[in-house]
């Protein structure tokens, strides 16, 4: 990935070791009113269905928000998501911005997020974890041991 963008930083490994990618986009706060936030993206191979995203906001809180991989990727291209998040591209001919809403409670918060640096960051997620092998390594046995074991069962 690039970072000759303005308010794009390089990929990167977290001290995880999993990949992020920090953004500096807009909260639409009004048709000509707008707020700059930084938003980290992280994406661990071990949890591959999510991409979570923390936004960073000025003098103010750090918000955490786990949203669906697929459903990110999903709305660079087309409208995508129902209830808390959607995201749908402003333009689908120029694929430069997208809008990201999250709605919590009675409140909501709309994104404006570049697509280029996003959709090139979401790819490179896909290339180590591809689309359809986010189940393969479960162990299914050890899964459902876990899930039928008495949580008031002590062990020794």
């Amino acid at each position: 990935m690039s970072d000759n963008q303005p308010g794009v930083q390089a990929p990167r490994t977290s001290p995880y070791g999993t990949p992020e990618l920090i953004l500096d986009i807009e909260r639409v706060l009004d048709v000509s009113v707008r707020q700059a936030i930084r938003a980290e993206f992280r994406f661990d191979p071990e949890s591959p269905l999510i991409v979570c995203v923390e936004f960073l906001i000025k003098g103010g809180p750090r918000v955490l928000w786990r949203i669906g991989r697929d459903l990110l990727q999903q709305g660079l291209h087309s409208v995508s998501g129902l209830g808390d998040v959607q995201i749908w591209p402003t333009h689908p001919e120029e694929r430069a911005t997208a809008r990201l809403q999250l709605t919590s409670g009675d409140m909501a918060a709309l994104f404006e997020l570049p697509v280029p640096p996003l959709a090139e960051w979401l790819e490179y997620t896909y290339d180590l974890v591809p689309a359809g092998q986010e189940l393969a390594e479960i162990d299914w046995d050890v899964a459902s041991a876990h899930l039928l074991q008495d949580p008031t069962a002590q062990t020794d």
